[in-house]
């Protein structure tokens, strides 16, 4: 199991040093993402366009593989990005370059949790064929009348994140300033 051995590697590795620049940088960064996308609009432009952009580009690559994941496509599409964004930052131990994937990767699932709580009542303004994502998977899966309860999980999954990293969970760990030797600790 060498990738596993090279896993461990890597989480046992320290995380690169952070700045002051940096930690006040990204901190101002990730608290205007937070009010933007607790705010009445619940968008964060350069994010959520992306987002968009990635969601409707999932549709066509995951319809490559089956026709089936078409319709899985978009929410796919909207989460690799952000989770390989993590990931590789997590590889490469850049701490706040990690927590800002991961704000993304959180504020994601509040928008996909948005989205699923619309399946039933379908009052959002849609992009492409006008067919919700949400509201045709919840009826393949024959949950379609648990779509706001199932909303709030994600949602919640997503403020999870948000706290959990905050709180520099070890899966994520966010590096503390430099400290005058030029080590940073988690």
């Amino acid at each position: 199991m060498e990738w596993l051995d090279r896993i461990q590697e890597i989480h046992e590795a320290p995380w690169k040093p952070v700045s002051t620049l940096a930690l006040i940088v990204s901190s101002a960064f990730i608290a205007a993402i937070s009010w933007l996308a607790n705010g009445e609009h619940r968008w964060v432009p350069i994010l959520d366009t992306a987002n968009l952009a990635f969601h409707e580009a999932g549709h066509p690559l995951f319809g490559l593989v089956s026709s089936r994941l078409t319709v899985y496509g978009g929410t796919l599409g909207q989460l690799a990005f952000p989770i390989v964004a993590t990931i590789a930052f997590w590889l490469r131990r850049e701490a706040v370059s990690c927590a800002v994937a991961v704000v993304w990767l959180n504020e994601n699932l509040w928008n996909i949790a948005t989205y699923m709580g619309d399946a039933r009542a379908q009052l959002l303004p849609l992009v492409g064929n006008g067919e919700h994502d949400w509201a045709n998977i919840f009826s393949r899966w024959g949950v379609l009348h648990l779509d706001t309860a199932i909303s709030g999980f994600v949602r919640l999954s997503g403020g999870l994140g948000r706290w959990r990293r905050g709180r520099g969970s070890p899966g994520i760990g966010i590096a503390t300033v430099s400290s005058r030797n030029g080590q940073g600790r988690e």
